[in-house]
């Protein structure tokens, strides 16, 4: 079976980097994907932007994820529902924190093509420190901004 958008799992896994208090960021390639499922399942919730659609379809490529879709909470599924369209991830960063993203997923392709790793892993860590912060903005301020609209959220 091809890969493709059609069939996310085929993509296989490049890098994920996770981010927990205790351990701060870590990057998992695709020889860790085993230990980063079972890690994931310790876990009491999991947050993600469109982890469900994505980052757990490439996962199910090498384990089952079941647990992991029922500790998901998933930003741009929630954002989805509340205003009834999509939302990028830099859209969102931009108009609550002020902060923009080093590329895209695009880019990232591009850029693990090339052989340059590091530079994947580091645009990664950038992208989980923005839902962090953009998290922890809504936990504190019990909203987020999007096109210049405050949106009401209550997400524990």
């Amino acid at each position: 079976m091809d890969g493709g958008w059609s069939n996310i799992r085929a993509f296989g896994l490049a890098v994920a980097v996770t981010w927990d208090k205790e351990h701060s960021f870590r990057r998992w390639y695709e020889e860790d994907a085993l230990r980063l499922v079972g890690e994931l399942a310790g876990f009491t919730r999991i947050v993600t932007f469109n982890g469900n659609r994505f980052d757990f379809e490439v996962l199910r490529g090498y384990a089952p994820i079941d647990l992991l879709r029922r500790l998901s909470f998933d930003v741009h599924e929630e954002l989805h529902k509340l205003l009834g369209h999509r939302v990028k991830l830099d859209q969102l960063a931009k108009d609550t924190l002020g902060t923009a993203k080093s590329g895209d997923g695009l880019k990232a392709v591009e850029w693990w093509r090339a052989g340059q790793k590091d530079r994947v892993a580091s645009y990664c860590e950038q992208d989980v420190a923005i839902l962090r912060d953009i998290v922890e903005h809504a936990r504190a301020r019990g909203y987020v901004v999007v096109s210049s609209r405050q949106v009401p959220v209550a997400w524990d």
